[in-house]
């Protein structure tokens, strides 16, 4: 069965705040607490066949169910993920993304991003403006987020922690804590194939809310994150402009375009796929995707440049649990003084490095072969593309 966000476990929730779904019954994707329209003051009010018409030059449209029509971006590069390519800063609403992509002020503050095994990451429109739909792990190791899956109500008084523990773990975005706050965040990004033991080492951490209409994700506390990050966390205040584009800070303001977009039932973008189109046009895509410019990289280049960024940090990551789990060994023989005991210490931390070094083995290899799989696919795509040459003309007699 092909895997979509939606079939996790908090999808029987009844989504009031869900995705706009097919005409001609619409609805908003996001809070349905703070309205359909979205909330007030925020500047233009547009209707939603805008989005349909600004996005389309980015990305494709695509009919897919449950949720109608759906966007995917174009041109993203090596394996790449929502909330990657941009950077984190703490305002009155909490932790707000700044995007990199011209585009970025809409599918990162309206709606939610799934996943469909066919067509990639793919984007449900939505009219409720937030600062980041993500939701939020840690550990004094690494800080994580993953997008916030289509269909999910936000109402006082639920559970939310307990709700995301079913993501998947290859939705996450971890980063050594360092590097939590750095600009080109998307540089420290870890190999997937760490999700899974990092997931088990680290806690969720969620704290949304309200506050005159509008979306507020405090995620984890801002004395957390000095504690990890080491560096003092700067308040900016948010702003609109009055244009669409990048978002951006101006003195101790955060400008972000932040239009409420009006319900437009029975509309339709101009182009879209269907779901078997989109399956044999967006797939190959899915690993790499050479940006639109000129010259454009070589693919091959390209992807080897990221997948050795990879095998880096895994091997730093790896590392520093390593050394981590050896300073707990030492404080902790430091304070015992019974012979036993500290033969207990050391028994225990024998066994952690042996099921350690297994698991992190089991990461290199399994991403290894990724890399093969991903290299292999990008070769055959780029023969591919590769016009066909014209026949040698024919030979004098």
């Amino acid at each position: 069965m092909k895997r979509l966000l939606w079939t996790i476990p908090f999808l029987l929730l009844i989504a009031t705040a869900g995705a706009i779904s097919r005409p001609p019954s619409a609805s908003a994707s996001g809070a349905g607490s703070a309205g359909a329209a979205g909330p007030q003051g925020f500047g233009a009010a547009l209707d939603m066949d805008y989005c349909y018409d600004y996005l389309s030059p980015f990305g494709s449209w695509i009919d897919l169910d449950p949720y109608g029509y759906v966007w995917c971006p174009r041109h993203m590069g090596y394996r790449w993920r929502p909330y990657a390519d941009g950077h984190w800063i703490w305002t009155d609403y909490g932790w707000t993304w700044l995007s990199d992509y011209d585009w970025g002020w809409m599918p990162f503050h309206y709606g939610r991003w799934g996943w469909d095994d066919d067509c990639g990451w793919f984007w449900v429109p939505g009219t409720v403006w937030g600062p980041a739909w993500v939701t939020w792990r840690w550990s004094d190791l690494y800080l994580g987020w993953a997008p916030i899956p289509p269909g999910l109500e936000f109402r006082a008084g639920m559970d939310f922690d307990a709700l995301f523990m079913g993501i998947p773990y290859d939705f996450w975005v971890f980063v050594g804590c360092a590097h939590f706050m750095d600009r080109d965040v998307r540089r420290y990004v870890l190999p997937y194939e760490r999700n899974g033991m990092i997931v088990g080492h680290t806690a969720a951490r969620n704290d949304y809310g309200f506050r005159g209409g509008r979306m507020v994700n405090q995620g984890i506390d801002v004395g957390t994150i000095r504690r990890l990050t080491r560096h003092d966390v700067l308040r900016y205040r948010l702003a609109d402009t009055e244009r669409p584009g990048e978002g951006r800070v101006v003195g101790n303001d955060a400008q972000f375009y932040r239009p409420s977009f009006r319900e437009q039932p029975g509309v339709r973008p101009k182009e879209f796929l269907e779901r078997n189109q989109a399956r044999r046009e967006l797939a190959p895509a899915k690993v790499f995707e050479p940006e639109r410019r000129v010259p454009a990289p070589a693919p091959e280049t390209a992807v080897r440049k990221r997948q050795a960024q990879e095998r880096t940090l895994l091997n730093q990551s790896q590392s520093q649990e390593r050394k981590t789990v050896d300073r707990q060994r030492s404080e902790e023989a430091r304070k015992i003084r019974d012979q036993a005991a500290k033969a207990k210490v050391q028994q225990d931390y024998q066994q952690r490095m042996a099921e350690q070094q297994k698991q992190h083995q089991a990461e290199k290899q399994q991403m290894n072969e990724r890399h093969k799989r991903d290299a292999d696919q990008v070769r055959r795509s780029g023969q591919e593309r590769k016009p066909t040459p014209p026949p040698p003309p024919p030979k004098k007699k």
